[in-house]
């Protein structure tokens, strides 16, 4: 049987390199593309020795080359922390447009089968809890998370034209906030931002009240998932996470629990147009995929802890990357 070939955009990132060691564990060729603006190298270092995993250093908001076939596209390329896109906004915004118009004509003129990353932010500061996927969000276009949130909801849109105008082969996952190792410490997340400045000595940082909820669901569980939705034949959006929400006061308490730190937690303003909730309706993924969360976030935060805990300490206290303006 022909081996299945496979281009993962954003391979480098923290979700892409996982992807890169499932796909590859399956059996397929992998062609890792970075251009490691938000990516870093060293999550795929221990694959570059493989005959099976080939890497383009490469901007998808560029016209993308790729000799041979392909049978699948996984389109992840996107700073995905509110450090980064706040911070680069166009490029955040140009590789949801363009990125995702370079990636769906390549899957067309090879006959691949392509997925998109989106998120749960398409849904904004929801008004409907738990977010289903028939649920059409409330996002402020013009406020400082818009260039993430309608980066995605455009990437979704054009996947959708692909799909009906073409009649091309995607899938749209729709992931909820994520935690494992390869992560970046000091992202602008709670859950790294926590643990870094509990490995700091520092006080943790909670903003508003700390009565907004997130669900944390584990890296292994999700890309599962993504790989369950991949081979499956359903083309409209599904939602990826894990169902059970924690506020995150209570979250910041079990960081203190798990590292055994002493340091107080300390409350900052709300930033702008944060979500109040935010909690995954996962059915559809039950039903369609057989899919469900097996890591319990306590069982998944130890593994996640011990990895930071791993890094050289100058990891612990590294500042998020300067970006040059374009």
């Amino acid at each position: 049987m022909k081996q299945k070939r496979v281009l993962i955009t954003g391979a480098a990132g923290f979700l892409g390199s996982h992807l890169c060691d499932r796909f590859i564990n399956e059996g397929h060729r992998v062609i890792g593309m970075d251009n490691l603006i938000t990516g870093d190298i060293n999550n795929i270092q221990h694959l570059f020795k493989l005959e099976q995993f080939e890497f383009y250093h490469h901007d998808v908001t560029k016209f993308i080359h790729i000799p041979g076939h392909l049978d699948y596209i996984l389109h992840f390329a996107s700073p995905a922390s509110p450090i980064d896109y706040l911070k680069i906004p166009i490029q955040t915004l140009k590789v949801g447009a363009m990125g995702t118009h370079n990636c769906l004509g390549l899957a067309k003129s090879k006959n691949a089968r392509m997925l998109v990353a989106s998120t749960s932010e398409v849904y904004g500061d929801p008004q409907v809890h738990p977010q289903h996927e028939e649920y059409w969000g409330n996002v402020n276009p013009v406020g400082p998370r818009g260039v993430y949130d309608e980066a995605k909801r455009y990437m979704e849109a054009i996947t959708m034209a692909y799909h009906n105008f073409h009649n091309l082969d995607t899938r749209i996952v729709r992931i909820f906030n994520t935690y494992g190792p390869r992560m970046r410490l000091n992202d602008g997340r709670a859950l790294p931002a926590f643990i870094g400045q509990a490995l700091r000595g520092e006080d943790l940082t909670v903003f508003g009240d700390g009565s907004q909820t997130r669900s944390f669901c584990f890296v292994d569980d999700l890309i599962d998932g993504i790989y369950r939705l991949l081979l499956s034949d359903y083309h409209l959006p599904v939602n990826i996470g894990n169902p059970d929400e924690i506020s995150l006061l209570d979250f910041a308490n079990e960081i203190l629990e798990l590292t055994g730190n002493k340091v107080k937690i300390v409350f900052k303003p709300l930033p702008i147009d944060d979500p109040k909730q935010r909690e995954p309706d996962i059915s559809k993924a039950n039903e369609l995929l057989g899919w469900k969360p097996k890591v319990n976030r306590k069982e998944g935060l130890k593994i996640t802890y011990e990895y930071f805990k791993s890094l050289p300490p100058e990891e612990w206290n590294k500042q998020p990357k300067e970006f040059v303006k374009k």
